[in-house]
């Protein structure tokens, strides 16, 4: 006889090999079907709701693996924070305004670009976001993540734009917004200003000089350093520090004035050998005195500053008020030195600079060196490898530049205070975020907000062509939104001046009513930064503030940042209540990736090679509260992870194929191997469930993993697995492993669900009917943590079973290499103890000795040392149904060569 056909083997449809390639796309269809989102928005009315808010993606190419990193994390939070019973509607936004957009499109259109009105431009710019909203909405679907994808936000749509400036309206009427000509970060590749947010510290090569410029009323000589020659054109002043101690000194008959703190390191880098120190005095007595500029020979005021740096350079420090924020602030603000800027909007010199006009100011530094030097003025030069601003869009160095511009004040009505004050409302995860963007705060300066390019949200300003005078108002931003509101944007640059101002409206300065209006458009910062008005305040099913922004670590000086200062202005509080930031990825070597080193992993070829799934395996097994590394080699290894979790899950399901709700055993009457694993199951729930709440996505995925690899596949479902495939279909033996099965996958697969969520659901579709409750696993409840079902005590004399077990499975081992056994049921253990409470343990215990250990049998001894496991082998003869042996095996002819338990079994089942 067969008895292979009597055991109650696994069978499940839910395959061994994962396919998910070609599974995962009729998930995404299937979720289609049923519109998702809106199906698990259903189930959750009337429930609190938890509104993670997107900070929204530059529309322009293809996602890569950091945006799709970002997206994959929130819908991991959102799937957790739904299955919690919480209602989470999730709109996602696309950022489209600004220089990338716009140069992609003009190079695009190449020369046909010259003959293009700004309205054209606009037009094919419109058109290419959102072809790429659509192309970016399609990949972040294919990760898995789920949302209301049919009505995504994007800072194009007119209704947005309308918002936006409501928000400025609001800064405008509370006097945050001014107009001035001072030095900006000015970008002369792209050829507009930029906000602090827009720039990227990178290391740069600049020359290194010192230059003497002769005092007006002496002989003397005062010596500067600087990086940037170009801007000596430019000079106006030198600035000295007023606490600290200079020095004449006598260098061949000359006398030069340098700070006494930098002396040594100044004579050091010049190679200056013999001088001798003439006189000590207070930099305060240098202030009001006149050099001469050696270039333009122009007067060159010496004032005091306390930013003049004592750590390099000669404690004197050359000012151009047009080219440098301190020198403006200082220079002009406290001293009024004239403010020159000499450069044009493409970087070049104008006519201002005589000999140098035309000339890119960074080609001009090696000239102007050439003409100090013909002029005596030149004392060293060299360079210098220091960090220097790129603007973040080309990557090329940015200069300072004085031109006309609109800002947000920072300090007026304390908004800087209040700004500090509101970060301490706010939960900051990591923590060190709070400290990060809280100096932000305290350095950033006023808020540049006007940019000079086409594709941007314009600022509705009127320049009166009597005065001169620039006019933004109420008023005016109320009168164009409404425009907006119908037309859009694009309204400014088609419509008249007539048509675009309010009826009678004058200039505020002189009365005029001859207007013209002006070509700035907006930072982009501020348009993602009024997403809390355009989106959270504008949709019912939202929430102000939100409950979440989840983006990178650089968003502190950036979304986090620009939305912070909009939100306090406009409603006196943060946009949010917890802000949670993840770092950057680099390669398994720790290096940035690019495309010049070969060592870019594109998300979309990783779902096409190993799917989805897996690279949210990844992204759950990495601390992604710091950088984290990605490689193909490492991504295997999740291939592996994700095979040993998969089996599990697969075993579960294979054992419990004849299991319905109305088998299960009532919990006292449990074995006590199963109310083990279901009070083990309770303390992996409390564990997971306190990770996710701290939003430890990697700590949830190293329990889990260990779990299913270790005590599940190792340890429980090796033990009951005699039970579950020998015992009698319906009887108590195993229907008491399978209660506790049934609890263990569907919690397992709802705990997985925010991580492998293709291969949830494809499981769950294998369940029975009966646990199938919705049309999809993320619309299911979260496991139900039951402290009634931990029995401490039970708990703590399996941990003391374990130990003991752990000793027997390596003397198993021993015996397995000394060719003494082969399977464990081979073997017989006597356990020799000669702890009095371990041996009363295992005695209480003495009836699942044998299945704890997997063996045929166990004697139980006292002995002279702790525990001493002695194997040997089996006795009796070997049942051919079951394989573990027994003394007596039946030789009947009508079940021949089984054991008792068999032959009850077989009786019991009417074979």
């Amino acid at each position: 006889m067969d008895y292979r056909e009597t055991l109650n083997l696994p069978n499940t449809a839910f395959p061994m090999r994962a396919n998910l390639v070609e599974k995962e796309p009729q998930i995404l269809e299937r979720w289609k079907r049923i519109d998702i989102h809106k199906y698990i928005l259903k189930t959750r009315e009337n429930r609190p709701a938890f509104v993670l808010h997107d900070g929204p993606p530059y529309a322009n190419g293809a996602i890569h693996i950091g945006t799709a990193m970002n997206k994959i994390l929130k819908d991991m939070v959102m799937r957790y924070k739904t299955l919690r019973g919480f209602k989470v509607p999730y709109v996602p936004g696309w950022d489209t305004h600004g220089l990338p957009i716009e140069h992609r499109v003009t190079s695009m259109l190449k020369e046909k670009v010259e003959k293009m009105t700004p309205q054209e431009i606009r037009r094919e710019c419109e058109k290419f976001a959102k072809e790429q909203i659509e192309i970016q909405k399609r990949q972040f679907q294919r990760l898995g993540v789920i949302g209301d994808w049919e009505n995504y936000y994007a800072t194009l749509e007119p209704e947005y734009e309308y918002r936006v400036y409501t928000v400025l309206k609001k800064f405008v009427e509370d006097g945050y917004v001014y107009r001035e000509k001072k030095p900006v970060l000015w970008c002369f590749t792209c050829g507009t200003a930029l906000a602090q947010a827009e720039i990227e510290y990178r290391d740069h090569v600049s020359p290194s000089i010192y230059v003497k410029f002769k005092m007006k009323d002496s002989d003397e000589y005062i010596v500067i350093w600087t990086t940037t020659p170009w801007t000596l054109p430019a000079n106006t002043g030198i600035a000295v520090h007023p606490e600290e101690t200079y020095v004449r000194l006598n260098v061949d008959s000359e006398i030069w004035i340098v700070a006494e703190r930098l002396l040594e390191q100044f004579a050091s880098e010049i190679g200056l050998k013999h001088y001798s120190v003439l006189e000590k005095f207070s930099g305060r007595l240098l202030e009001g005195r006149i050099a001469i500029s050696p270039l333009s020979q122009r007067d060159s005021r010496i004032i005091l500053a306390d930013f003049v740096d004592m750590e390099t350079g000669t404690g004197c420090v050359h000012v151009a008020p047009g080219h440098g924020e301190e020198d403006y602030e200082y220079g002009y603000k406290i001293y009024k030195l004239d403010v020159l800027s000499p450069v044009d909007e493409k970087g070049r010199f104008t006519g201002e600079a005589g000999k140098y006009e035309g000339l890119n100011v960074f080609d001009a530094n090696k000239i102007i060196m050439e003409d100090l030097k013909n002029l005596g003025a030149l004392l060293h030069a060299s360079t210098i490898t220091h960090s220097y601003p790129h603007c973040w869009r080309c990557k090329n160095p940015v200069i300072f530049r004085a031109t006309e511009q609109w800002f947000i004040s920072i300090d007026k009505n304390d908004l800087r205070k209040k700004l500090l004050e509101q970060i301490d409302m706010v939960e900051w995860i990591p923590d060190w975020g709070k400290n990060r963007i809280a100096a932000m705060i305290e350095e950033r300066p006023d808020w540049c907000i006007s940019r000079q390019r086409v594709w941007g949200i314009p600022i509705p300003a009127f320049r009166c062509k009597s005065c001169g005078h620039v006019n933004l108002d109420p008023q005016l931003i109320e009168h164009f939104a409404s425009i907006v509101r119908q037309k859009g944007t694009n309204a400014w640059f088609e419509m008249s001046e007539k048509e675009l101002l309010p009826d009678g409206y004058a200039c505020k300065n002189c009365g005029s009513n001859d207007l013209e209006k002006t070509y700035d458009t907006l930072d982009v910062w501020i348009d993602s930064g009024a997403s809390f008005e355009a989106v959270l305040n504008a949709r019912p099913e939202l929430t102000f503030p939100a409950d979440m922004y989840l983006e990178g670590s650089d968003q502190h000086r950036g979304w986090f940042n620009s939305s912070l200062v909009l939100s306090v202005v406009k409603h006196g509080q943060p946009p949010y209540r917890t802000v949670l930031t993840h770092g950057f990825i680099k390669d398994e070597e720790g290096k940035k990736m690019s495309k010049s080193l070969g060592n870019v992993v594109d998300p979309l070829e990783v779902c096409s090679k190993y799917g989805a799934d897996v690279l949210r395996l990844w992204l759950a097994s990495s601390d992604y509260f710091n950088d984290i590394r990605i490689s193909y080699n490492i991504l295997k290894q999740q291939v592996e992870v994700y095979k040993k979790i998969r089996n599990t899950i697969r075993y579960l399901l294979g054992n419990l194929y004849d299991f319905t709700p109305k088998d299960v055993v009532p919990y006292e009457k449990l074995l006590p191997v199963d109310k083990w694993a279901l009070g083990r199951l309770q303390q992996i729930i409390k564990t997971v469930t306190e990770a996710y709440e701290s939003y430890e996505i990697s700590k949830v995925y190293n329990i889990l993993v260990k779990y299913c690899s270790v005590e599940l596949s190792a340890v429980y479902l090796d033990i009951v697995k005699d039970r579950l495939y020998v015992e009698g279909k319906n009887s108590l033996k195993r229907r008491s492993a399978q209660t506790v099965l049934r609890e263990i996958l569907r919690s397992l697969l709802i705990m997985l669900s925010p991580i492998i969520t293709f291969t949830c659901e494809e499981a769950y579709s294998h369940l029975c009917s009966e646990d199938r409750r919705f049309e999809t696993i993320h619309a299911e409840s979260w496991p139900e943590y039951r402290k009634d079902w931990i029995d401490e005590r039970l708990m703590q004399d399996f941990e003391k079973l374990f130990e003991v077990r752990d000793i027997a499975l390596k003397s198993l081992e021993d015996a397995r290499q000394a060719d003494l056994i082969g399977h464990s049921l081979d073997a017989k253990l006597t356990l020799k103890i000669g702890d009095e409470k371990l041996f009363s343990l295992l005695q209480k215990y003495r009836d699942v000795l044998e299945e704890i250990f997997i063996v045929s049998q166990v004697e139980l001894e006292k002995g002279e040392e702790r525990i001493q496991v002695l194997v040997s082998k089996a006795e009796g003869q070997k049942c051919e149904r079951c394989w573990k042996y027994h003394p007596l095996t039946n030789s009947d002819g009508r079940f021949p060569g089984i054991c008792p338990r068999c032959v009850s079994v077989l009786e019991g089942e009417g074979k």
